[in-house]
């Protein structure tokens, strides 16, 4: 994943437009994540009608609102826009979270020939070493919303699962949230058992050896 992009700056859809411009930054961004590359542009009726699908899909899988833990995702727009103020404009529709490239990066067309994109718009889905899980995953998003996820989470086969719906979370029993004390209450108590069996155990053991001896003086 990262070698798609070593060579190149990625840009923050914030307000001063942060830029991802060293390799540090760059690995610390995309690795061991799913990378979502959103090829449109503003003209089109199509990616304007989807731009707010995919904001709502987005936030609901990286908002801390909505999940306990941000996913192993990132969303990248390439703009394939007429205009650098068209760009400018379509980025008010994608979520703040997201990364673009710069109009002026001749890389964006590029990316559209290497990943033969032929219609707008189209979400390309990679797996964090750079092959495609998805070719185009609009209609699924549209369908599914972020339950996609999952699917995509688990095909990808990334290191670590660490978000969860709000939903699921309040749908869990509170006794799961105990489970962890539980274990460690049965274990302590298992341990202080083990050890008052082992005491009991030496007692009888001197008391044995204790009768036997007293056994043995009475033979005489």
């Amino acid at each position: 994943m990262v070698d798609l992009f070593c060579d190149h700056v990625l840009v923050k859809n914030n307000k001063d437009q942060d830029e991802l411009d060293t390799e540090r930054e760059i690995v610390l961004r995309l690795q061991n994540r799913i990378l979502m590359l959103f090829f449109a542009c503003a003209e089109s009726e199509t990616c304007q009608q989807f731009a707010p699908t995919l904001h709502d899909f987005f936030k609901k899988l990286t908002d801390e609102f909505y999940v306990e833990r941000s996913a192993q995702l990132v969303l990248l727009y390439i703009s394939l826009d007429q205009s650098e103020e068209q760009l400018e404009n379509f980025l008010k529709e994608l979520p703040k979270k997201s990364l673009f490239l710069a109009y002026d990066d001749p890389y964006r067309r590029e990316l559209e020939a290497m990943f033969h994109v032929e219609e707008l718009p189209t979400v390309v889905v990679l797996r964090p070493d750079c092959s495609v899980l998805i070719p185009n995953a609009v209609e699924e998003i549209i369908r599914l919303g972020p339950d996609c996820y999952q699917n995509w989470h688990e095909a990808a086969e990334l290191i670590d699962r660490n978000f969860l719906i709000t939903e699921d979370f309040q749908d869990k029993s509170m006794r799961s949230f105990s489970d962890p004390v539980r274990r460690l209450k049965y274990k302590v108590e298992d341990e202080k058992k083990k050890n008052k069996d082992k005491k009991q155990a030496c007692t009888d053991d001197r008391e044995a050896e204790a009768n036997d001896k007293d056994d043995g003086r009475s033979l005489w």
